[in-house]
């Protein structure tokens, strides 16, 4: 009887192939329509004119980390409006405070005599 070689299930083996790989676990999947895949992730597409030198440096970078350009694209529009929010959220935080601490200001005066 073989022995069967056990290799701990982690990102690193998956990642490294050692996991994942193997000819015996291959099969064909079904045909799955783009339509299914984009309303299960909650795409939408757009159309959005790019200069080509930019077009050509997300390529460039979005290849040094193993993607295609555009989910490159998401992953930078992701970071930017989560950020914008952040930091939406803190001025509207800090305007808010500001506008408490005059009102109590304000109420803690007391009433001028004339």
């Amino acid at each position: 009887m073989a022995t069967k070689i056990k290799i701990e299930s982690t990102p690193g083996a998956w990642e490294s192939g050692k996991l994942g790989q193997d000819d015996q676990f291959v099969k064909i999947a079904k045909e799955i329509k783009q339509d299914a895949i984009d309303e299960s992730l909650g795409l939408q597409m757009i159309s959005i004119r790019l200069q080509k030198s930019l077009i050509e440096d997300m390529k460039m970078i979005a290849s040094l980390h193993g993607l295609s350009y555009q989910p490159l694209i998401r992953q930078i529009l992701t970071r930017f409006v989560e950020c914008e929010k952040k930091q939406i959220l803190k001025q509207q935080y800090q305007e808010s405070k500001m506008a408490e601490e005059e009102n109590q200001n304000i109420d803690e005066k007391p009433n001028a005599v004339a």
